[in-house]
């Protein structure tokens, strides 16, 4: 493989996407050959065709060593598992995915020979957290996770809530003293169980992307939050990280702090 690698962006034309496109216009190791946007197709961005969708961008170029996708919930699986079929690596910056989707990827990237890497955030301070808090699940039994984001998000929860809800139960559930199903009142109240883990969802004006888990044991706490800021640019430095990876694996990798951990 050349050392150079040719990258297709779905999304290309979005909030992130269009960030990721500039700054693999910029980068030496990078070239984006397509891009994928419905509100741009037949244009160009950086020099590069823009088409109408995944399968019609992949088939065009030909040659993409990595798709990264930054569209929907409702597109994505089907766009990580068309380009697996093509022997493209797929970064998944899009949320939305559930357990049974990612276990399909899996599966499919495996037989395939091809890399995915997926996180619900490729923000570098977020894969931190997500470390610190997969490691403190290791010595305290109970936690639960505060879900914030803009009013108008449609999925819940986050993808970075559900990633973290989903790797911690990789490590244990935690115990609950009173099971939710005995919950006098309102049992929604108590949040989804997502991988074990009670998680509550917010959605308020002011808020882009926050998540904090807290952990507790009798007479103390700890608090683990990350808050993002209005503007895609903390995505994409770990969002390039990934697609220069994605050629050297096998399989589905979840979780940004997997590849900074080496783990």
């Amino acid at each position: 493989m050349s050392s150079v690698l040719n990258v297709c962006i779905a999304g290309a034309t979005g909030w992130t996407g269009s960030a990721l496109a500039a700054a693999v216009a910029d980068a030496d190791d990078l070239v984006l050959r397509c891009a994928v946007s419905r509100s741009r197709a037949g244009d160009e961005l950086y020099g590069a065709p823009v088409h109408a969708s995944v399968v019609e961008a992949l088939y065009a170029a030909g040659d993409v060593d990595v798709l990264i996708d930054y569209t929907s919930h409702d597109v994505v699986k089907g766009h990580t598992l068309v380009a697996i079929e093509r022997g493209v690596g797929v970064v998944v910056g899009t949320s939305g995915l559930t357990a049974g989707d990612f276990a399909e990827i899996q599966a499919l990237a495996e037989e395939r020979g091809v890399g995915v890497v997926a996180a619900g955030n490729f923000s570098i301070t977020a894969a931190l957290a997500q470390a610190a808090a997969l490691l403190a699940a290791r010595h305290i039994p109970q936690w639960e996770i505060i879900d914030y984001a803009s009013a108008a998000k449609p999925d819940a929860p986050s993808g970075t809530a559900r990633e973290l809800a989903e790797r911690l139960a990789e490590v244990r559930r935690p115990e609950l003293v009173l099971p939710v199903e005995e919950t006098a009142g309102d049992r929604a109240a108590r949040g989804a169980a997502i991988g074990g883990t009670q998680v509550h969802s917010l959605r308020l004006p002011s808020f882009t992307v926050s998540t904090e888990v807290v952990f507790a044991l009798p007479d103390e706490r700890l608090s683990i939050r990350h808050d993002a800021g209005g503007s895609a640019s903390p995505y994409v430095a770990g969002t390039l990280l990934a697609a220069r990876a994605v050629p050297t694996l096998r399989g589905l990798v979840r979780g940004l702090d997997t590849l900074l951990l080496g783990t």
